[in-house]
């Protein structure tokens, strides 16, 4: 969205009724005026190109066609506003005036939508428009203010129509807003800050993934690192911890465990301290990181003694900044990656903790909190209203994964969508519950059975699940084991519709195959 919006953050935007605005008999006054323009007796056509309000009064361009096909564009004044694009038939009275018969005046106001075609503009659709007239409507005393404005539309199929409006406050002229459709007759104003947060997000996700670096780099580079004797006793045991806290595929494999683990995955660091949480009670690999990068930076060439507390503190609000000030930018080593993509593409860098060089790692260890940031970036950016106005809430996070001496990083994506009620349905929807469809996504590369993607979804206790293995033979193998699956999931009290493997990687973008079948089963 381009353009500002500064209006007050109104509840609701509800299009007029259908019953078009009423005007009376109308002169528009010619500025400046115009003798001889159309003929006594005669009428033109005419089309308004532009409308602008101007206090109580609208300015307005029209395009005049006399019946001999001469075309001159005037410009005109009245005390109501005739939408952009109508077209309408005009007579002269007088040197200084145009006259607008009832009955034209009442088709102009049709030519302002006064009603949405929701099979046209689904709910959930972003609509942006700029505010061209802001009306006060006459009211009945002890009744609200209603405000009556038109406003062109910039964006769908409808870009260039104007729509007339109703709220309960007035629309500042000259304005861009943005709404959802909510029905044919209702919009849900999008606030100017969540546009702009959304926005934020978007564009601070664009440079994060140019300084992620793949978890297992660090975690081998830490590995090897515990073997060096030479290692300062603080630097020791935050490698210790970090590595020890790592859950274990054993861990992962029973509820309690998994739970636990998405947990400390380092996702809800944030709002943990929000909460007034203490860190170091709970395991949390984001935490772990930061403390790790606590301890190289005072042992690195050059840099001052201070006290690793405070600067845990410091770099837990400036990282990853404040690391790329002292090395350098960490988005010119290796190929940058798109955004909002899943799983996060492997991307190592080489050759920056070799000979337990401390700077390099300290770079590894900066990677890997920008990883973790590009996940909870993704996580806010997939978060929000879906285009039919569900509303849909998304975790994704990734967990180094210990399997006997190897680490193995899995990354989990969890969508949570919510139905919206329409609203004769609002009292009933109270005492039942929401219909709600769960997804789940998982990402790993677990030797000797290669890289792994699953696709799942749960709606109404049906599953279904699709299977990417890109190894042949560990495609053959799971398909061999699907009927034991199948059976073990109904044995769990599911009811399994859809349970496939396919050998390749799923297919990119918002609508996979299994995409597909979730938008047929929830319509």
């Amino acid at each position: 969205m381009t353009g500002e919006i500064n209006i007050l953050p109104l509840p609701q935007l509800i299009p007029a009724n259908s019953r078009p605005m009423l005007l009376a008999s109308e002169l528009l006054q010619l500025t400046p005026p115009l003798a001889g323009l159309i003929a006594p007796g005669q009428s033109a056509e005419a089309e308004v190109l532009s409308l602008k309000q101007t206090d109580q009064t609208f300015q307005m361009l029209l395009k005049v066609t006399t019946d001999s096909g001469q075309q001159t564009t005037v410009q005109v004044s009245g005390n109501q506003p005739l939408p952009q694009g109508a077209s309408i038939a005009v007579t002269q009275p007088s040197p200084g005036n145009l006259a607008i018969t009832v009955q034209q005046a009442l088709s102009a106001s049709i030519a302002a939508l006064t009603r949405l075609d929701t099979t046209q503009l689904p709910v959930g659709t972003l609509l942006q428009g700029k505010v061209m007239t802001a009306q006060l409507l006459p009211q009945a005393p002890g009744q609200p203010a209603v405000y009556r404005s038109l406003v062109t539309l910039l964006n769908t199929a409808l870009s260039g129509t104007t729509l007339t409006l109703d709220s309960p406050q007035p629309l500042r002229i000259g304005s861009l807003l943005s709404a959802l459709v909510q029905g044919a007759q209702s919009l849900s104003l999008v606030p100017l800050a969540a546009r702009q947060d959304q926005l934020a997000v978007a564009q601070q996700l664009m440079t994060q993934q140019g300084r992620q670096g793949s978890l297992d780099s660090l975690i081998s580079t830490l590995q090897n690192l515990t073997q060096n004797t030479e290692l300062p006793d603080d630097l020791r045991a935050a490698i210790n911890t970090l590595l020890t806290d790592l859950p274990d595929i054993n861990q992962l494999s029973n509820p309690k465990g998994l739970a636990q683990a998405l947990q400390n995955s380092g996702l809800f660091l944030e709002a943990n301290l929000l909460q007034g949480q203490n860190p170091a009670l709970t395991p949390d690999l984001k935490s772990n990181l930061l403390r790790l990068i606590a301890q190289i930076m005072p042992q690195l060439p050059g840099s001052p003694s201070f006290d690793p507390g405070a600067a845990a503190a410091l770099l837990a609000r400036t990282l990853p900044g404040f690391v790329r000030s002292a090395l350098g930018t960490l988005g010119q080593v290796g190929e940058t990656t798109q955004p909002i993509s899943f799983p996060l593409p492997a991307r190592l860098l080489q050759s920056l903790a070799a000979d337990g060089d401390l700077e390099g790692l300290l770079r590894l260890a900066a990677a890997a909190v920008s990883r973790l940031q590009s996940h909870q970036l993704s996580s806010l950016e997939q978060t929000g209203r879906t285009p039919e106005g569900n509303l849909q809430t998304t975790w994704q996070l990734e967990i180094p994964m210990r399997n006997l001496h190897d680490i193995v990083p899995l990354q989990i994506k969890i969508q949570h969508e919510e139905k919206e009620p329409p609203a004769e349905q609002e009292k009933r929807e109270k005492r039942e519950q929401k219909e709600q469809l769960w997804r789940v996504e998982l990402a790993f590369d677990l030797e000797p059975l290669g890289p792994l993607q699953v696709q799942a979804q749960l709606l109404r206790g049906s599953l279904s699940s699709q299977l990417w293995a890109e190894r042949p033979y560990t495609a053959s193998l799971i398909a061999s084991q699907l009927g034991e699956l199948r059976e073990r999931l109904r044995a769990s009290g599911l009811n399994v519709s859809d349970l496939d493997c396919h050998q390749g990687r799923p297919p990119q973008g918002k609508q996979t195959r299994l995409d597909q079948r979730w938008v047929d089963e929830t319509a």
